[in-house]
This record gives structure tokens, sequence and C-alpha cells, in this order.
């Protein structure tokens, strides 16, 4: 059974999307530095990705939410008040993947949740959350962007937009909350090994069948960079930082080339 009551001395970190992936390793990163956490997942894995955190006699509580509606994050902000607690940090980690020709691949609703995951979940739980972090002048906060959001997504044209918004909502909102205790980070990884690109129908692309990186190092990256207060850290391999480098200095046309030479239908042929 896990431990629901706090450890003594440890604070109190809420992760989203943490079933798997990125997420249950941003949850690993603060179990292993002295938080206690709170969980969140729409699928039924996240019981058992709660007890594997908690196996090290932490408190790990969990929560089974679907984030695309009002009403689950209502709900998951209901559930963090409940815990009694003041969140030290948070990692807004949830999000969803869709992959095509956006004019003839796509569904409409596909593209419609993604939207309300990636981005209006993000702001809706950020704001609750943020709230009460300005109230006490104190708190770490983190979205996971993607390296897609600095360049044109060509055939993940919504996907990097909306991690395209939450860069630019993070390093935004981190300018208005630099008088009040409050950082804002924007982790930023490239392709990582998870269950992403199966559930987005991406594994016949160049970008879902190549390399990826190990999810535990994209998380390590991420929390050191919160911990630090950075504004930004693009997590992962040398590849990242390259790609990184080069959306800096090419223009928007170029990227968008390069992402469709990356994200093109059976571009892994």
């Amino acid at each position: 059974m896990i431990d629901n009551s706090p450890s003594s001395g440890r604070s109190f970190a809420v992760i989203t999307g943490a079933s798997y992936g990125i997420g249950f390793e941003l949850a690993k990163q603060f179990t292993e530095h002295a938080f206690d956490v709170l969980v969140s997942a729409e699928d039924d894995g996240i019981e058992a990705a709660a007890k594997r955190l908690g196996a090290a006699g932490t408190s790990v509580q969990s929560i089974q939410v679907d984030l695309v509606d009002y009403d689950g994050v209502e709900k998951l902000y209901t559930k963090i008040q409940s815990c009694g607690r003041p969140v030290n940090a948070i990692a807004i980690n949830a999000s969803v993947g869709a992959s095509g020709n956006f004019a003839r691949d796509t569904e409409l609703k596909a593209e419609l949740n993604l939207i309300a995951l990636n981005v209006t979940s993000s702001v809706h739980l950020a704001r609750r959350v943020v709230h009460d972090m300005v109230d006490r002048k104190q708190g770490r906060i983190l979205f996971t962007s993607s390296v897609a959001g600095r360049m044109p997504a060509s055939f993940e044209a919504v996907y990097g937009a909306s991690k395209a918004l939450l860069f630019s909502f993070s390093e935004a909102l981190r300018s208005e909350l630099q008088d009040f205790g409050v950082t804002v980070t924007a982790l930023m990884p490239g392709a990582a090994e998870t269950n992403f690109f199966r559930r987005a129908g991406m594994e016949n692309i160049k970008v879902g069948a190549s390399e990826k990186d190990d999810p535990a190092d994209v998380a390590r990256d991420g929390f050191e960079a919160l911990m630090a207060g950075k504004d930004k850290v693009i997590a992962g391999s040398y590849k990242n930082e390259f790609l990184g480098f080069e959306t800096r200095v090419l223009p928007e046309s170029a990227k968008a080339q390069i992402r469709r030479k990356m994200a093109e239908p059976r571009s892994a042929r």
C-alpha cells in the first residue's frame, strides 16, 4: 500500500502525465530528491506507477483523471487541495501528439483534443496553482515543451504549435513572476523513447523510427534546470542541442523543410 502521509522534512510536487515516459521519470527525480509527490494520468497505469515510485518509502499519491476536460483539471486541483500541503513544484507534462497531413490525414477531433490537453489544460492548471504560489511567494513550475516548438512542425502542425505556445507562455509567465519568488522553466526534449510516437501514429516516419533519447536522461536535465531556476533547457542528446542551434539561426521556411523531412509520412522507408 502506498503511504499517503507526508514524509518528514520533504517538499511536495505534482506531476501530470506520470504513468510512463518522461512524466514518470520526472516523478522519480522528485522522489529521489526529498519530495513527496502527487502523480496523475488519464490511464489506469498511474496506480502501478505510483506503487513503483513509493517503493522506497516516500509519500506518493495518485489520481486517474483526463485533463482534456475542464472538469478533469478541476478534479485534479481539488485533489491537490485535499493533500493539505503547499505545492513547492509542479511539472505540467501531460500531452499528446497527432501526425499527418493536416488537410487530408489527421482527424479534427484528435487535433482539438490535442489542443485541449497540451494547451488548454496546461494554462488552466497553471492558473490554479500559480495563484497559490504567488500568495506564498514560493514555487517552481516546469512545462514540458519541445524542440519542435521552436520551428514550424510540418506534418505535426497543431502539435508543434501547441508546444510553441507552451514555450512562449513559459517565458512570459516567468517574466511576470520574477518578483514573486516563483520560477518557470521550459523543458524542451527531442524524440524520446516513450509511447508518444505509437500513440500519435508516428512509427512510420523518420523521427519515429530513429534512435531516441532515454526519458530518464531528459527528466534529469529537466529537474536540474528546474531546481537551478533556469528559464529553459534543451534536454537529451547533442542532436537536440544542434537542432536548437538551427532553430535560432535559420529562417522559418528552412526550419519547416527540416521538420518536413523528419516527419513526412512514410519518411522512415
